[in-house]
């Protein structure tokens, strides 16, 4: 294990402790996905904020007007610790593990639901049912769209992938067939 990721880790065990005490795990979990995901939708920002020429005061500023607003002080706070810390590219390991670690903690886990077409709400709702009976865990499902697939479904929950693709069940079939050939 890298010397980074210990150090993520740290930094995401730390936070969780600090929402646990003020009773906003969830709180800070979606002030963490919100921060990383409006990082990853404006490339531009993204890249003057983590910009090395820029001074770190100057980030930490751009961070509080554009975040001062929407997120809780808890999470502004340690993105600022982050860049004072000159470790701001640990943000993304750190909002990873922070969801792993309250997921955990709160018996949650997040499916990842590969599939040909877009899915409806009813059809969410049943997979957040099914395979919550299944994880033991309420289930949140982020839905991705994989023209790969010919049709079925991929779930993907922590480390276990449950593939009821129709490419996966020819697979299982060619595999089948190939060993009851070699009897």
């Amino acid at each position: 294990m890298s010397k980074d990721t210990v150090v993520a880790k740290r930094y995401a065990k730390a936070l969780f402790e600090i929402a646990k005490e003020q009773n906003a795990v969830e709180k800070v979990g979606q002030d963490l996905r919100f921060v990383l995901g409006s990082l990853q939708e404006h490339g531009d920002f993204d890249n003057l904020l983590f910009h090395p020429g820029l001074d770190i005061e100057a980030k930490k500023s751009l961070v509080d007007e554009v975040f001062g607003k929407s997120v809780s002080e808890t999470v502004l706070n340690t993105i600022k610790l982050l860049f004072d810390k000159g470790r701001e590219s640990l943000l993304q390991p750190l909002v990873n593990y922070y969801i792993a670690i309250s997921d955990e903690a709160t018996g949650k886990a997040e499916a990842i639901v590969y599939t040909p077409n877009a899915l409806s709400d009813l059809e969410i709702k049943q997979i957040e049912a099914a395979f919550g009976e299944i994880a033991q865990k309420q289930i949140r499902v982020q839905s991705v769209i994989d023209k790969s697939l010919l049709g079925g479904i991929q779930i993907r929950i922590g480390d276990r992938l449950y593939d009821g693709s129709l490419s996966g069940k020819l697979k299982r079939l060619e595999k089948a067939l190939n060993q009851s050939q070699a009897l």
